[in-house]
């Protein structure tokens, strides 16, 4: 039975997105690409998926189908496993983040385990639309305590809180919970987060899952920016 202080990185990627009482997504960040990668990572982090190194080419393998026991989680990794040819794990990102009611899946799970309260409000007092304020702040200060640790102290993360912090940081999740300026001043240690570095040779899973979701997240924002910026 799962608690309120054992979440999925994609339920804590979500935490972070989400303003406290509005119960709707902080701006500028890419929450769906972030939900996404998150997927991804945990899946690998579980042993259930592999990286496949091909010349410059990065593919998702499945290493283990034994299910987690999480409805998006196993349906992800059931869709890796029926694929009728491997792909690219930008590609897997995007399916992942194309999950159809993806946010509000995750933020249901969280709503089921007593963190978040679904509701509703109405934008410019005619359309409605699920809002999902925080109800437990528990976890996600927790959340933000182990990022805080994690990247304004010298020590070596453990895996999991390595990889959201490379997460957020791809994600620009950082930015919202922490000062700018005293981001800046963390730059080479983000630099060994996200590359790695800063978790020592005993979790070379984690160091892969968090290159490989922060890669696909990365290349997908840029691609959007991209198409934003030259239809505008």
């Amino acid at each position: 039975m799962r608690t309120r202080d054992d979440l999925f990185l994609h339920e804590e990627v979500l935490l972070l997105a989400l303003k406290d009482r509005e119960g709707t997504n902080e701006r500028g960040v890419w929450l769906d690409k972030a939900l996404g990668g998150a997927i991804l990572a945990e899946l690998m982090l579980a042993g259930r998926l592999d990286v496949e190194q091909d010349r410059k080419k990065r593919f998702a393998t499945v290493r283990s189908t034994k299910p987690l026991g999480d409805s998006l989680l196993d349906e992800c990794l059931q869709r890796v496993q029926q694929a009728k040819k491997r792909q690219q794990l930008q590609t897997w990102v995007s399916r992942f983040a194309g999950t159809k009611g993806l946010k509000h899946r995750v933020a249901r799970e969280l709503c089921r385990l007593g963190v978040l309260r679904e509701d509703e409000d109405r934008v410019l007092k005619i359309f409605r639309r699920t809002i999902y304020p925080e109800v437990d702040p528990g976890p996600e200060r927790r959340i933000k305590a182990r990022l805080e640790e994690a990247v304004f102290c010298d020590g070596q993360p453990d895996p999991r809180t390595m990889v959201l912090a490379a997460i957020a940081q791809a994600a620009d999740l950082l930015k919202v919970h922490f000062d700018k300026k005293r981001l800046k001043t963390r730059k080479q240690r983000l630099k060994d987060i996200v590359s790695g570095e800063a978790a020592g040779s005993a979790t070379a899973q984690a160091v892969a899952a968090a290159q490989a979701a922060i890669t696909a997240v990365v290349a997908i924002s840029t691609t959007v920016a991209a198409a934003s910026a030259a239809s505008s």
